[in-house]
């Protein structure tokens, strides 16, 4: 495996390791797996016949700490770097406009896809047919707007973004999880 290559966890139930935080679209890249992990997990539970506690406990924890944050990654610094230093050829607006509009279907449903599951879990129930549907149609959203991304969006990142604008996405995630920045180490462009 080449150290750029993300590595594959299998189960989906961990965050992101912070260690990959040094090189931010290894991070990014880390964390669309995880989200597609996540999409599966959400799959089988609009499928089951009843309500698996774990994986429900495991799909709310991971909607309720680390979405949010990944989401912001992007809107705030990787979208905005993209923009600026892509060409017009890339063609990059109509992409992040696609995956906005996915990001933002999936947010719409997120607060009931987390009080279905939480109430699930609180009251012992399982999803109805309804439940059920939504939690399909989030995860729908989720993998069409990660399809975009490691699609299109991160090979255009590795090809356009400079080690400035890596170090400053890496600075701006680091602060969002709470972390101390890398010390600076001399590098030539």
């Amino acid at each position: 495996m080449q150290p750029s290559e993300p590595a594959r966890r299998g189960s989906g139930d961990k965050p992101t390791s912070p260690s990959l935080l040094g090189n931010p679209l290894d991070f990014i890249s880390e964390d669309h797996l995880r989200e597609r992990q996540v999409c599966a997990v959400i799959d089988g539970l609009a499928t089951a016949d009843a309500l698996d506690r774990r994986s429900a406990t495991a799909v709310l924890r991971f909607l309720n700490e680390e979405l949010n944050v990944h989401l912001r990654d992007e809107a705030e610094d990787l979208f905005p770097l993209l923009a600026r230093r892509c060409t017009e050829e890339d063609a990059i607006e109509g992409t992040i406009d696609r995956i906005r509009t996915d990001q933002d279907e999936a947010m719409r449903l997120l607060p009931q896809v987390r009080a279905m599951l939480a109430g699930c879990l609180d009251s012992g129930a399982n999803l109805t047919v309804e439940e059920r549907a939504v939690l399909s149609t989030f995860a729908g959203h989720v993998r069409r707007h990660l399809v975009a991304e490691n699609a299109i969006l991160m090979p255009i990142a590795r090809a356009r973004l400079t080690q400035a604008d890596l170090r400053t996405l890496s600075k701006h995630m680091r602060s969002r999880r709470g972390l101390p920045d890398l010390p600076e180490t001399p590098n030539a462009e």
